[in-house]
């Protein structure tokens, strides 16, 4: 009970597909009832004409041809089995009908699902303990009164409507008995229209409670949301590991590239942005490196090991880090504030004077 309480947290998507996968779903049992029990009410108002004429035509043909031959072991085998297969014509469309709405029943609830795991044989299926387990459940206790519930309704139904109809009983014995047949068959279908009424209210309220109860059973503790999570996403600290070791591979290749600049333009403090040039492979300007603080001194301190020019200029340093990411080439607007910069480089460089 312990355990149970402790599973406060919703079904995550993948518990309820797990659960899916096993044949775990949300099911009414009533569904299937109700919508059965309307299409066999639905054939029968339909089709109940042609079904009693052609019972009809097969009893007159039978007894018609009764008389012309003989009684004897092969030809009553005939007989029934020629009686069997004229009624099993008459019954399979009405056997196919109720399939039909079972399947509907259950592919409406579920949708198609497909899974061998019920079937699969386990000894707690066929072990004394869990049978008695499930026998004396809060589930089983439910569908037994569930189960008398309908009884119940179904009797009140029956008695109400054979109660309305009483007056009628006593005349019924001058009449003949296609009139009485057909009496019966009215009583029968007004019982069975508000019964299936009846059904389909109680198939609405099992289906709500069916779903209520499969969202309860699959609820889960918050160590299980946890353990699912390392499943599906991984272990927090060996992401966060994972992720800091390549940010330190990221900034040691960005650091092995500032030798290669051409310059580094500082704020001065707070950023630099090394460039490289290569006029017969590069179209413009490329970032190579840049960094803001720490990273920024760290730029600056290889550059000037290196021998890479450090030009101080506050506006194009803070534009170049805020727009240009590294390896991509500066936009065209900076062409001009990068190319004078370049060029007091190259004359620093050629120990040509700057005017």
């Amino acid at each position: 009970m312990a355990e149970t309480d402790n599973k406060t947290e919703q079904a995550t998507p993948k518990r309820t597909q797990d659960a899916r996968k096993k044949g775990q779903v949300a099911k009414s049992r009533e569904v299937p009832s109700a919508l059965i029990m309307i299409a066999c009410l639905t054939y029968f108002y339909f089709g109940t004409g042609e079904i009693v004429g052609r019972l009809m035509d097969m009893m007159k043909g039978s007894l018609a041809d009764l008389h012309r031959s003989e009684l004897d072991a092969d030809s009553i085998q005939l007989l029934v089995m020629t009686l069997l297969l004229k009624t099993m014509a008459i019954v399979l469309p009405l056997l196919l009908t109720l399939m039909a709405a079972g399947v509907v029943a259950n592919v409406m609830q579920v949708g198609l699902l497909f899974s061998a795991e019920p079937l699969q044989p386990k000894l707690s299926k066929i072990s004394p303990f869990s049978g008695l387990k499930n026998l004396f459940s809060l589930k089983s206790v439910a569908e037994l009164l569930k189960s008398l519930a309908k009884i119940s309704l179904v009797g009140v139904i029956a008695y109400l409507t054979i109660h309305g109809e009483a007056y009628e009983i006593l005349p019924l014995m001058e009449q003949n008995p296609w009139e009485i047949m057909t009496y019966i068959g009215r009583v029968s279908f007004k019982i069975l229209f508000t019964t299936c009424w009846v059904l389909v209210v109680l198939g609405l309220m099992d289906y709500l409670y069916q779903h209520w109860e499969h969202g309860r059973s699959l609820r889960m503790t918050k160590q299980e949301l946890r353990d699912e999570f390392k499943d599906t996403e991984g272990d927090p600290l060996i992401k966060s590991r994972i992720r800091r070791l390549q940010r330190e591979m990221a900034m040691r290749r960005m650091m092995a590239k500032v030798p290669t600049a051409d310059v580094v333009i500082t704020n001065p403090t707070h950023f630099a942005v090394a460039l490289r040039y290569d006029q017969e492979r590069m179209a413009a300007p490329v970032v190579v490196a840049k960094g803001v603080d720490l990273v920024a001194q760290r730029i600056k301190e290889i550059a000037k090991k290196n021998g890479v020019a450090v030009v101080e200029n506050k506006p194009l340093a803070q534009v170049l880090y805020r727009m240009v990411d590294i390896m991509e080439a500066i936009p065209d607007n900076l062409y001009q504030a990068v190319a004078e910069v370049l060029a007091y480089v190259y004359r620093l460089k050629s120990n040509q004077p700057f005017h």
